[in-house]
């Protein structure tokens, strides 16, 4: 792992996503760099499916910030919720801010382990949620004794304390909602590429596209071969995802790379996760 981001590598960053200047350390300037990286950054498994599908050792993609970052800045790729997030984690500490990374648990079935990265910013006494994965555009307060909300109608996410825990919910494109549990904050580095590692025997992301990016529009995306979005005109829509309309999905509505786009492999059945009968029950 890489140590802190290179100025220089910031600078680059913040001026692919429309900063002139380094936004301001308070809730204003965690609103638009949040706002930018969802409309920028694409959650999705383009460069993990590559690397698996090409057998390559070492790190998996993105799990170096930098590399995160430099890849991000040529081929236009993000990456699964332990890279992005992690990224996302730094650039905030190289910004300034009181940034930590924190360790949840998507809750897609009962009894779970945890499976999801996530990054909170602390100002003034206020906990901010801002994921890179979910990408709900504005940062969600963790604090409020009632139910929080963040972004926009059909896509934002809200949170609330259950039974002690506080869970985070948020509307994917293939379905109405998911919730996900914070488990913990504070998480190192280290930890965080160590479940991400974890992810390369079996992760529902190894197996098939899986990307989000949120537009002007509203949040526009493709898992489970269907691509899907949400927009005020169209409201939720979603259709089977043609495998030839895939490089110009990847291309012109994600801004992802064409030499990279066209090494993308094709999808692949999911298998079921180990333990479990079926991929369904994960």
């Amino acid at each position: 792992m890489s140590g802190p981001l290179a100025p220089r590598l910031v600078e680059r960053v913040l001026g692919r996503l429309g900063f002139g200047a380094h936004p301001a350390v308070d809730r204003d300037g965690l609103g638009r760099l949040y706002a930018a990286w969802c409309r920028s950054v694409p959650f999705d498994n383009v460069q993990k499916r590559i690397a698996l599908a090409e057998g390559r050792e070492g790190l998996l993609p993105g799990d170096d910030p930098a590399d995160f970052f430099e890849t991000w800045l040529e081929a236009g790729t993000g990456g699964t919720c332990w890279a992005g997030n992690g990224a996302l984690c730094e650039l905030l500490l190289a910004l300034g801010f009181d940034a930590q990374r924190g360790i949840a648990t998507m809750l897609v079935a009962p009894g779970v382990p945890p499976n999801h990265g996530t990054v909170c910013v602390g100002l003034a006494e206020e906990r901010l949620l801002v994921d890179a994965s979910m990408l709900f555009v504005e940062p969600l307060s963790l604090e409020a004794e009632a139910v929080t909300r963040a972004g926009g109608d059909g896509w934002g996410a809200e949170a609330r304390e259950d039974e002690g825990a506080t869970l985070v919910r948020f509307h994917p494109l293939q379905s109405e909602s998911l919730d996900c549990r914070i488990e913990s904050f504070g998480a190192e580095a280290s930890e965080f590429s160590r479940w991400h590692e974890k992810t390369r025997a079996w992760s529902p992301f190894n197996f098939q596209l899986s990307a989000r990016l949120q537009k002007e529009a509203g949040p526009v995306g493709v898992a489970f071969g269907e691509v899907a979005g949400i927009s005020p005109e169209a409201g939720r829509w979603q259709r089977p995802f043609e495998s030839e309309e895939r490089l110009q999905f990847l291309v012109e509505t994600l801004g992802i790379r064409e030499s990279t786009a066209a090494r993308l492999p094709p999808d692949e059945p999911m298998p079921p996760p180990p333990g479990a009968p079926t991929a369904e029950e994960w």
